[in-house]
């Protein structure tokens, strides 16, 4: 009885314990949202929206500061109201900043309701700050497409102010013109359909992508109806009206409040990009009711199961600085289905691809890995662009393509998403969409879409200096055109794939083997059309668009052929002259962690057999430059690609956008468990982790040992288990077998 009373408390014990693991890791999995730190990023440039908003929401709703920036925010100046679209971690002329608006208590000045503030907060959904002088505490909080507003007075006089003409405006130093790449307001209209209803527009163009003009509808409902109201047009102010027409002027409207319960009032915003009905609709849709906790949690909630898809153990830092990591690059592109008001489709629309060329590198890889459903729809949705109005966008955002960086990126996304074995894709019609970019020049302003300056690169060979960055768009050109040729031969059509395999060595027609710098020779350089190498040219050049590189220097263009890095090599002299070359690219400070042209340069090493200086190099810029510090991330986080280069390298690998290769690197959780959806997982387990461990020792997938530094897709598409075993100094591990580059025997 003895023997049987104890096999029964093991029983129960067990289950206990099994039941607690449970609950431990749903614990865990309902509270990744508290490891996140949206401020991460606000300042030193990386312009991260901070707000309430959903995963790839339509509503981010949050500050904007006096002054501006292109996120709205700004932690040195005073805020001027709350407005419901912004953009996340972009450069160069700000976008958006539509529908404001701001509470005020006491007299109100229609010239002048700024508010200094404090005691900000910010979570995934959610955010408050209170406003001195306006006396109020400010709290927000969002659905997909319309924003919740709670404002908590301790004045009697309380006042609402809507500004339909608002905008944010920045860029005007940039480009060329009296607006640069700022926005400019094109338009705005309001209508006080009742003390607690009020509708309007705003419609404004430009902005950095020098966007056609983008109308935001809006529906404004508060809980309790205004007891004094007006308009205003311009700088003019009209108490008692009720409406102000379009006439190219800044409109807006003010309510006063009286006796307001507890001191508070509610209000939601509903927008659309189509009507008022529809921001209505979407309103009463999605926020029927106001309990703003209730809103709130649910915010939260969807944020924690988004978040969830990785779910890793490591220090407090590590996962403060990777849960803010996986939130930004979830914030754009933006789901706008059903809200397109430039054609009917029965596909699924995207705006805000603000800019693919930075986020095929890394954004996108890592959403085809976690959210392969979501990813899907966004690739359906470029090539729904591409049939409507004739080529995919490399960037978009207000309902128009542009700006093109570089390459015609899309090449890389539907080619990766090929090889990855993503359904539910149109493929030949990809190919065709990839074909027009490299063949049909996009003629009037070649920054919108295709291919700039193709009239030299399919005659040529090689972008000439007729064009803007000539050199950057030549490099990049190739590697897209091996995009085009790895999907052409895919689906059988070899004649295509030959002849952008070949097109995919046009890099090396601006390779010029007698340049010097540095003790080191052979460099990309600017050529002229006839051939020659342009004279005089300041090598350290550095800027954006009339430059002969965007965004780098011929350094740094110089070490980009992610497609045929052994020919490069090659090229180079060798070994150890591209050991030296990349050192030396290092050590003088040409390496730039944040810019995207140099993301994938620290793990060059391992294609010469050296995967320990890969591990230090990655393993030194991550504890280097990513902070849990407001300027905790090294340049603009541009739609979460700079966030999630950190997140792939905490991992351990790292993908070679474009193809189904992922590089090992130096892991920096101790586990980790990726979701990618049917019920598959990726399993990470980091032994002997720790600060000083940087370099892997051992590695096996699915228990088997695993000698390279390298790995397909397809050797983790179906879930598996991976075990790196790390130690403080290097052994010969990860050195016997390079990544594949195109120039490999076949």
């Amino acid at each position: 009885m003895k023997a049987l009373f104890n096999v029964k408390i093991m029983k129960e014990i067990f289950l206990f314990i099994v039941i607690s693991a449970g609950l431990l890791h749903q614990i865990n999995s309902q509270n990744i949202v508290s490891y996140t730190d949206p401020f991460i990023g606000s300042e030193g440039g990386g312009h991260v929206f901070i707000g309430a908003c959903l995963p790839f929401g339509m509503v981010k709703l949050g500050p904007d500061m006096v002054g501006h920036s292109n996120s709205g925010y700004r932690s040195d100046s005073d805020i001027e109201g709350f407005s419901h679209t912004h953009v996340s971690g972009t450069g160069g002329g700000a976008k958006y900043g539509t529908v404001s608006v701001m509470p005020v208590s006491g007299d109100f000045d229609l010239k002048n309701y700024t508010s200094d503030w404090e005691n900000e907060k910010n979570t995934p959904g959610y955010f408050s700050v209170t406003l001195k002088k306006n006396k109020v505490k400010a709290e927000l909080t969002a659905t997909h497409s319309a924003g919740f507003h709670q404002y908590t007075f301790e004045g009697d006089k309380t006042h609402i102010v809507i500004d339909a003409g608002h905008f944010l405006l920045t860029g005007s130093e940039y480009g060329h013109g009296p607006f640069g790449e700022a926005q400019q307001l094109v338009g705005s209209e309001i209508k006080i359909l009742s003390p607690n209803e009020v509708e309007g527009y705003t419609r404004i163009r430009g902005g950095w992508n020098y966007g056609e003009a983008y109308t935001v509808y809006f529906y404004v409902k508060m809980e309790q109806s205004a007891s004094q109201f007006g308009t205003w047009k311009g700088t003019e102010k009209h108490p008692g009206n009720t409406a102000e027409f379009d006439s190219g002027e800044k409109t807006g409207a003010y309510l006063s409040f009286s006796n307001v319960k507890e001191k508070q009032i509610k209000l939601k915003v509903g927008i659309s990009f189509l009507s008022t009905n529809k921001a209505k609709a979407n309103l009463e849709k999605e926020i029927p009711h106001w309990d703003f906790e209730k809103t709130k949690t649910e915010a939260e909630q969807k944020w924690n199961e988004q978040l969830g898809k990785i779910e890793i153990e490591g220090s407090n830092e590590l996962k403060t600085i990777f849960y803010t990591g996986l939130y930004h690059s979830m914030l754009m592109p933006v789901d706008r289905t059903g809200e397109n008001p430039l054609w009917k489709s029965d596909q699924a629309y995207y705006d805000d691809y603000y800019a693919i060329w930075d986020t095929f590198r890394t954004t996108n890889p890592l959403l085809l890995l976690i959210n392969r459903e979501k990813h899907t729809k966004m690739l359906q949705s470029l090539l729904d662009i591409y049939k409507h109005e004739g080529y995919m966008p490399d960037a978009r955002s207000g309902n128009a393509n542009g700006r093109t960086q570089g390459g015609s990126n899309c090449d890389i996304l539907f080619t990766e998403a090929y090889l990855k074995g993503i359904k539910n894709i149109d493929y030949p019609l990809a190919l065709e969409a990839m074909l027009k970019n490299a063949e049909v020049p996009p003629g009037g302003n070649e920054q919108q879409e295709g291919r700039g300056g193709l009239r030299d690169y399919n005659t040529l060979g090689y972008v000439s200096t007729d064009f803007e960055r000539s050199g950057s768009r030549t490099v990049e050109y190739a590697n897209c055109d091996y995009a085009i040729a790895t999907l052409a031969e895919g689906l059988g059509k070899n004649k295509i794939a030959q002849k952008y395999y070949k097109q995919s060595t046009n890099w090396m027609n601006l390779w010029r083997a007698d340049y010097e710098d540095r003790n080191t020779k052979g460099f990309i350089y600017p050529r002229l059309p006839d051939g020659n190498w342009i004279s005089n040219y300041d090598f350290m050049e550095y800027g954006y668009w009339p430059v002969k590189f965007y965004e780098g220097r011929s350094w740094n263009y110089s070490f980009y052929v992610p497609h045929d890095v052994k020919a490069l090599i090659a090229k180079t002299g060798g070994k150890e002259k591209f050991i030296k070359r990349l050192d030396i690219f290092f050590a003088e400070g040409l390496y730039d962690v944040g810019n995207e042209p140099d993301f994938l340069t620290p793990a060059w090493y391992t294609y010469v057999g050296e995967y320990a200086l890969t591990a230090k190099r990655i393993n030194g810029i991550m504890k280097s430059s990513f902070k849990t510090t407001r300027d905790g991330l090294p340049g603009n986080d541009d739609s979460g690609a700079m966030s999630s280069w950190y997140i792939f390298h905490a991992m351990g690998f790292y993908p070679i956008a474009g193809q189904d290769v992922y590089l090992v690197t130096s892991p920096m959780v101790n586990s980790a468990i990726l979701k990618i959806g049917n019920n598959k997982t990726i399993k990470i387990e980091v032994k002997n982790a720790s600060k000083e461990n940087m370099y892997i020792n051992a590695m096996t997938i699915n228990g088997k040992a695993w000698k390279k530094a390298w790995f397909r897709h397809k050797d983790i598409s179906e879930g598996a288990s991976i075990v790196f075993t790390m130690g403080e100094k290097p052994n010969d591990w990860g050195t016997s077998e390079a990544p594949p580059s195109m120039s490999d025997p076949k």
